[in-house]
């Protein structure tokens, strides 16, 4: 059992995920970088000064101190159940950005790949214009002599 694990593992698709994962990780860390530190602020300021990550609604106040909270971690700190709405557009701003550069990552590797070349196996019918081999002497649905291509 210990050959077969080992096998499994050291198969080239293993090791290949698990590079995947661990620069897709990597890749997550600098988008949501990018969405919280670079994008979302000037999208906050040209929507009237407002900070995203602080966006919530207050579901039960909590029991340290009185609404309203100036902050999400105030009302953290309180104890208060808030529904974090700010942070979902910002999880939703990352995901689509993600999206998009596996998007552009996928269409450039694809046009790397040439599809190999295509070898025909068949041709018309001069006669009856239906597909026959290459190889075929008479066609089987018009029965006329055909020269071998």
């Amino acid at each position: 059992m210990w050959q077969e694990f080992k096998a499994f593992v050291m198969r080239g698709n293993v090791i290949d995920l698990a590079v995947g994962v661990i620069i897709g990780a990597a890749f997550g860390t600098v988008v949501k970088s990018l969405v919280d530190d670079v994008i979302m602020p000037p999208i906050g300021l040209a929507a009237g000064n407002v900070d995203f990550s602080d966006l919530f609604v207050l579901l039960k106040a909590g029991e340290a101190a009185a609404p309203p909270y100036a902050s999400l971690a105030a009302a953290r700190e309180a104890g208060a159940v808030t529904l974090n709405y700010g942070a979902f557009i910002n999880n939703v701003v990352a995901f689509l950005i993600v999206a998009l550069a596996v998007f552009l990552l996928v269409k450039a590797v694809n046009r790397l790949y040439k599809s190999p070349p295509t070898t025909l196996t068949t041709r018309p019918c001069p006669f009856c214009v239906t597909e026959i081999p290459l190889a075929a002497t008479r066609c089987p649905h018009c029965t006329s002599q055909i020269a071998v291509a």
